[in-house]
């Protein structure tokens, strides 16, 4: 069986930490879980992940990162893995960027900070369902 990945992006290591720990408790063993402080680490750990047979699954970023933003990332992301959806959250992302990620990259919702996890999870189990 082909073990599936989550891999979380966040220039901010607290968030990245809750986070993680929050998809952990809810989801269990169920997904490997990666956690990048950038988009540039997390290209190098999702193709990491490929390289070790593990299928990214899905990506959880943040937005306003330095360097490159979450709508770049996903976009690129998209080009690279195309069957990788993609979650935003984000404290300050327009609504034109987000429509116009979810139309060119497999961006299915995006969640403000500070999120509600229960959400989130109904979200994530109905992309990526057992």
């Amino acid at each position: 069986m082909i073990k599936e990945a989550i891999v979380c992006v966040d220039d901010e290591a607290a968030i990245l930490m809750t986070l993680k720990m929050e998809l952990m408790q809810h989801f269990k063993e169920r997904f490997e879980y990666g956690i990048a402080l950038n988009a540039i680490d997390a290209e190098i750990l999702i193709d990491e992940l490929s390289t070790d047979g593990i299928k990214v699954i899905l990506i959880i970023s943040d937005w306003l990162m330095p360097g490159v933003k979450g709508d770049e990332f996903i976009k690129k992301m998209y080009i690279k893995y195309p069957s990788i959806k993609c979650i935003l959250l984000t404290g300050q992302a327009n609504k034109e960027v987000i429509e116009q990620v979810k139309k060119e990259a497999n961006l299915i919702d995006c969640f403000y900070k500070p999120w509600d996890k229960q959400q989130l999870f109904k979200c994530i189990e109905s992309a990526v369902p057992a």
